[in-house]
């Protein structure tokens, strides 16, 4: 009996220091170990919709000359005259040959109109090729503290079974010689069954972790991710209202409704230039062999006759984009607003647990097992009190370690909208 209270306090050690302490007895793996920023450097580098919206913001940008050029020159030849063969007619003073060129001019101030129309949809596209790179980059923070929750759980699960295997082995052997009744060993093993239900829905969170980190790095779903790298806990030292004015002063949301706003403003402008006509102006060179040689000038303006059907509905269409925008542009800082509160409350409560857990809770759990395998030893409390103070403390160490991640994950989920790093890239 003294051997078998030994191995239990042995084994006790093992898992009873704290949070701290819980892998004192890991053994060393030799599984890769990863750290967040070679994932984020690969993820930047492949990411095919990053990739896709980089690509449609340089597009945007490229628009940007073309859009403020002129229209191409008309190049004209014409030949009045025989076909068959092909020459001019002698003495017809109306046979000849003419070459022209024709340029058409828009009325001032139209192509700087459209070139600034055409600066606001690029800005707004490098703005949501921003929004894409963040989200992906938040999106695989929260996996990778996804995949470091699942195998640290899983950690702790397999060092709690040890000790409920021991604890098992104990109850057998007392049983045998009848110190105590078949119910302490069949509570033993309900709750290993217990620890192994967990660990599976734990792998599978696990794989499902993996898998999103491998999608997002544009790698084949089955492939090896490796061990996440210990990381600190992050610092977090800012106000709500700190984080509310960096998100609407940082939000690449905002910027891009702003920059949609510009162009639409531009759009108004141009729709009343398009009341005003534009104009070609054409020279054309008569050759008319015996003849004396002609020239000719021309001067074309579009007249917007019917402007009542074309001018003055392109006009209304334009002012209605532009308070849409605006009216988008609002709404984006309302949900902006509400995304900074809700990933603020997410953080700041799931601190408070952590702390909580790691203060008081767990270390209480750690003194309520200890003391419990004493009075056990004395036989002061049954055996299914002693299963139950150690279930307990296995409980508030997973739910440290879920408070812990929840709280990285606020700050990831923070991060796109405020425009700063919060969480350390280890």
């Amino acid at each position: 009996m003294t051997k078998n209270v030994g191995l239990i306090l042995l084994c006790s050690l093992i898992l009873l220091p704290g949070i701290g302490l819980s892998q004192a007895g890991e053994q060393a793996s030799t599984e890769r170990i990863i750290s967040f920023r070679e994932l984020l450097n690969e993820a930047v580098e492949n990411n095919p919709e990053i990739k896709s919206a980089e690509s449609a913001a340089a597009a945007s940008k490229a628009m940007i000359p073309s859009s403020g050029t002129l229209p191409d020159p008309m190049v004209t030849f014409q030949h009045m005259g025989d076909l068959i063969p092909f020459r001019l007619q002698a003495g017809d003073p109306s046979s000849a040959r003419t070459y022209g060129i024709e340029q058409e001019f828009p009325f001032p101030g139209k192509l700087g109109l459209k070139e600034k129309v055409a600066s606001a949809e690029a800005r707004s596209q490098h703005w949501k090729s921003e929004i894409t790179r963040r989200k992906v980059v938040s999106e695989l923070k929260q996996a990778y503290y996804d995949l470091y929750l699942a195998r640290k759980s899983i950690e702790v699960l397999l060092k709690n079974k040890e000790l409920l295997q021991n604890f098992e082995r104990i109850a057998e052997s007392r049983y045998q010689v009848g110190q105590t009744i078949q119910q302490d060993v069949l509570k033993a093993q309900v709750e290993e069954s217990k620890i192994l239900d967990k660990m599976l829905i734990l792998g599978q969170k696990k794989r499902i972790a993996e898998a999103k980190i491998n999608s997002l790095l544009y790698r084949p779903a089955e492939s090896e991710v490796g061990k996440p790298n210990e990381f600190e806990k992050a610092e977090f030292t800012y106000s709500l209202d700190e984080l509310t004015q960096l998100a609407l002063n940082g939000s690449p949301e905002i910027k891009s409704n702003e920059s949609e706003i510009s162009g639409k403003q531009s759009g108004v402008e141009l729709a009343r230039k398009e009341f005003y006509p534009d104009f070609s102006v054409g020279f054309t060179y008569f050759d008319r062999d015996a003849q004396p040689e002609m020239y000719g000038v021309m001067i074309k303006a579009k007249v917007p006759l019917y402007f009542w059907r074309k001018q003055q509905p392109e006009l209304d269409a334009a002012r209605l984009n532009l308070s849409s925008a605006r009216r988008m542009r609002d709404s984006t800082s309302s949900t902006v607003r509400f995304q900074v509160r809700e990933a603020y409350t997410m953080a700041t409560t799931s601190e408070k647990l952590a702390k909580l857990y790691s203060s008081a809770i767990v270390p209480q759990a750690n003194l309520a097992l200890n003391s419990g395998i004493a009075n056990y030893q004395v036989g002061k409390i049954d055996f299914l009190q002693l299963i139950d103070a150690s279930m307990a403390l296995l409980e508030y160490e997973l739910k440290y370690y879920e408070s812990m991640i929840d709280f990285h994950k606020a700050l990831a989920q923070l991060e796109p909208l405020v425009g700063i790093a919060l969480t350390k890239e280890n």
